[in-house]
């Protein structure tokens, strides 16, 4: 199997193996962007480049020299300098129900969430709907079996290995924890998304 593969009319989807080696990737491409590259999209083992109207082999080529350049990188992967400090009113609907299935006082939920530094891994499920990584183990617990029609803009939540913070209103199973007024997409912004791949994140009891 080609790990450089056709994704749609204009892009290229190039497989990685890893979250480190996409944040590479997309750090290589980034620092020197290739010619007609409009997009890039790094994802948990790939990172998607779209690029309309480029000469797609030669760009394939020249991913596939900066793939094993990713991959053959001994180092972390590439990750912001600047942590950003993401205040939560912890008073979310399932706060006490994520407490009975771990075992744990609210207050060790809250604890163990504010106690990790997370890691912007991609984004996707919405504009600027990030899926931090790092999350402690003891709070993995399962997606809502019935999904809420509709979740608040700023709820902080949890599901599985994952942190994020809903950029906007949306449905989602994800287990709500609290809430945060700090904005996580603008759409007048540059970036728009305040949470980028390789993002550093850590929550604070507000």
């Amino acid at each position: 199997m080609s790990v450089i593969r056709r994704a749609g009319e204009h892009g290229l989807l190039v497989e990685t193996g890893s979250l480190a080696a996409s944040h590479r990737l997309d750090a290589l491409l980034r620092a020197s962007r290739p010619e007609g590259v409009v997009e890039i999209v790094p994802g948990p083992e790939t990172v998607l480049v779209v690029a309309p109207g480029a000469d797609l082999p030669r760009l394939r080529s020249g991913l596939a020299g900066l793939r094993e350049l990713a991959l053959s990188s001994s180092g972390a992967a590439s990750l912001s300098e600047e942590v950003v400090t993401v205040p939560v009113v912890y008073d979310g609907e399932d706060l006490a129900s994520v407490a009975e299935e771990t075992g744990m006082p609210v207050e060790e939920v809250i604890g163990r969430h504010t106690g990790r530094e997370l890691v912007a891994g991609w984004l996707g499920f919405a504009p600027g709907f990030a899926y931090l990584t790092g999350l402690d183990p003891a709070l993995r617990v399962p997606r809502l079996a019935t999904p809420r029609t509709s979740v608040p803009a700023g709820s902080v939540a949890i599901a599985g290995p994952y942190a994020a913070i809903y950029p906007t209103a949306s449905p989602g199973g994800w287990r709500l924890l609290g809430r945060t007024s700090l904005r996580v997409w603008d759409v007048h912004a540059q970036p728009p998304s305040l949470l980028p791949p390789g993002t550093r994140v850590r929550f604070e009891a507000a």
